[in-house]
This record gives C-alpha cells, structure tokens and sequence, in this order.
C-alpha cells in the first residue's frame, strides 16, 4: 500500500478528514523551507505538498506566483526540490509527499529519470497541472512504472461527459478546485464545498480533498467533514510572506509563525467528523 493510500485509510479508520497543506519548495531559502517542511507532520499536516517554483504558473494566483519568485531568487530547482524531499524523509518515513507543479520543468528534466529521482527521493504522487489525461502519456507510464500517483484536478467546469476520464486516470486522491479561477482570489463557499462529492462520488472509490479558496480553519473543517480533507495553500503562504523582512527574507520567528497556522487548521480540521 502507497503512503497516500495508508494515510487516507488511516484516517478513514479515525472518522475524520485530511489536512493537506501547500508550501512553494525553497520559499524563502532551502534551510528555511527545509525546516518548515520537517515542522509540518508535528503541527498536524496529513500530507504535504510541495509546490516546484516555475516562471509560468498559470494556476496560481498572486501570492503563490510571489513565493516562486522568492523561491527562484534563492536558487530553487526541480533537482533542488528534490533534495528537500531527499532531507525530510531522513527524519520522516510515514507522511505523504506530493509534488505540485508544471510539466516543463519535468520535461527538461528528462521524464524517465525525474520519475525515478523523484521515487528514489520519497515522493509518492505528482500533481502536472498542465497535462491532461487526454495527454497523460507523457508521463503517465513513467510515473505508474516508478510507484508515482497522478493526482488530477476536477474544477466545477468539468462537466459530466469528460468527468469519468479525467477521475479514471487519476491515483492517489482527487483535488476538487472548489472556485474557478487561480488560487487565493477568493474564498470558498458553503455552497462551493457541497457541490464537490454528488458529481464525483458515483465516478470513483479515491479519496476527495478540495482545495483553491480554503483559507480559514472553519473552512478547512467543513472541506474535511464533507470530503476526505482541505488542502490549504495560499493562506499558509501568504502567513509566510507576512512573516518575512522587507528583504523578503526569513526572520527568527518564521517557521513558528507558519507551523502555528497550520496548527490552528488541524485543531479546526480535527475538530469535525468526516461524513464521507
């Protein structure tokens, strides 16, 4: 059984939702992202992901496009990112490590040899926003071959005759984008969170966590309770960037700040029954 997998039915078991949080890789430098990271099971993430710095993130909003800048500035690479997951799993063998990011650093990176570094490394699914399952070749084998979940997005303008592929060629779980749009332009709805499981749940047996617009823990909670768990990402990356000089770099009390608000989301989170 996957890490992702045995999480999931981990909490299954417990009656409860998943937290999965996002942070950029090497925002703000390696060390401080690194010890971030290693902070981030403790204060209650589920499962991490971690999002590969590009110079063309189309799905991600400001805040996130702000962090990989930050990030790039400090020297992020694919290879580097890597190496952080390398340096987490010394210390951590059980939580589940995704990858979130864009097919063209991938692809300069030689598909067969990232999917076998990233395996080697300790991550356990992908998330390539720009590669549909109607192009799910491109890395699709490389990645099954390697153990590697494809994790895909299903947005509320999936409509019902594509919605059976895309949940069919996904693995690991399945990221419901509660909003339209990038992340962190809005919040999330009561409404937004309970249109996500009628349309997927007869498709599929995977887990459903829904993010883009989850951003307070009493939204987190409600995403977990129902769904199998909230991904939270701008807002930890926007209580990163507040906690950072006007130089953009760490201060002594970043990790705390971050690891705190990813605390106050796993009490909310924990907090709740899952009903799926």
């Amino acid at each position: 059984m996957s890490r992702i997998a045995a999480r999931f039915a981990a909490l299954k078991h417990e009656g409860r939702g998943a937290l999965v949080t996002y942070l950029s890789g090497y925002d703000p430098d390696p060390a401080t992202s690194l010890a971030i990271l290693r902070g981030l099971p403790g204060a209650g993430a589920d499962v991490i992901e971690v999002g590969v710095p590009f110079t063309d993130p189309m799905a991600d909003g400001p805040s996130i496009q702000r962090a990989g800048l930050r990030a790039l500035k400090a020297g992020a690479t694919l290879d580097g990112v890597l190496a952080l997951v390398r340096d987490f799993r010394k210390e951590n063998a059980a939580t589940p490590v995704v990858l979130m990011g864009y097919y063209n650093p991938i692809l300069s990176y030689g598909v067969d040899a990232f999917c076998n570094d990233a395996a080697a490394s300790g991550v356990d699914g992908l998330i390539v926003v720009d590669v549909p399952p109607e192009e799910a070749d491109e890395i699709e084998p490389q990645a099954k071959a390697n153990g590697l979940d494809l994790i895909r997005l299903v947005a509320p303008t999936t409509d019902d005759a594509r919605l059976p592929r895309v949940l069919a060629a996904t693995t690991g779980f399945v990221y419901y984008v509660a909003i339209t749009g990038i992340t962190g332009t809005r919040s999330a709805t009561t409404a937004d969170l309970a249109a996500a499981l009628p349309r997927i749940r007869p498709h599929t047996d995977l887990p459903v966590c829904v993010g883009f617009g989850i951003r307070t823990p009493e939204q987190a909670a409600e995403a977990a309770r129902i769904a199998d768990g909230a991904v939270v990402g701008t807002a930890l990356v926007d209580a990163l960037a507040a906690s950072l000089d006007a130089e953009g770099r760490a201060k002594p009390d970043t990790v705390r700040k971050v690891l705190d608000q990813v605390r106050a989301l796993a009490e909310a989170v924990r907090g709740v029954p899952s009903a799926a």
